[in-house]
């Protein structure tokens, strides 16, 4: 399965995926483009490291988000792009993505959805006093973190936890899960009900 990770940072999920796929965790998945909306990114360097096409741009210099993700679109179907795994990627995805992508892409969330959606997600559940949070993969749909959930990991939140200390403890789990559901949806393993996610 040919996949494109879309990122606008560090990439450090990028290069967790990166690696489950040099590690065989990850069998049969290519990572067949980075896409960024950032074109100053270290994510990039990490993606130019690895010799895997990179497409960046700056939103701004496009009339609309129709118009960049349709330039987009076309350089994930020009890769055979099969599935979109969106992995800090800061940016609602359109009408013209998720057409063409309806139920083939996925997003990281470091919060359990439905709870703190939306940036920040840390800092919301840290001043919330909650006392887990943690991570969710789902499926991408036209609101903001709403998508059906395919998997969840707890984080406990300890008594004297930072922004820094909490966020360690999350990229942990999601190195871990991201490369994971990756590789139940290559597997055949996810199936879509609804608002409801199964394992087969």
């Amino acid at each position: 399965m040919k996949i494109a990770v879309f990122a606008s940072g560090t990439g450090s999920n990028f290069a967790a995926v990166v690696e489950a796929v040099k590690e065989g965790r990850l069998k049969n998945i290519e990572i067949a483009l980075l896409v960024c909306d950032r074109p100053g990114a270290l994510v990039i360097k990490r993606a130019e490291q690895e010799s895997i096409p990179v497409f960046s741009f700056q939103p701004k210099e496009y009339p609309d988000k129709a118009a960049y993700e349709q330039l987009v679109l076309d350089k994930l179907q020009e890769q055979g792009v099969e599935l979109i795994v969106l992995a800090g990627y800061m940016r609602l995805i359109g009408p013209t993505l998720l057409h063409s992508y309806s139920s083939r892409m996925i997003n990281l969330h470091p919060s359990l959805l439905p709870a703190f959606t939306g940036k920040d997600a840390i800092g919301q559940a840290l001043d919330y006093g909650v006392k887990i949070t943690g991570i969710t993969v789902h499926f991408v749909d036209a609101g903001m973190d709403t998508g059906p959930i395919i998997a969840q990991r707890n984080v406990e939140i300890e008594s004297g936890e930072t922004k820094e200390t909490l966020s360690h403890k999350i990229q942990i789990q999601e190195h871990q899960l991201l490369p994971e559901v990756i590789g139940w949806i290559a597997e055949g393993k996810i199936k879509l009900n609804g608002r409801k996610v199964e394992m087969k």
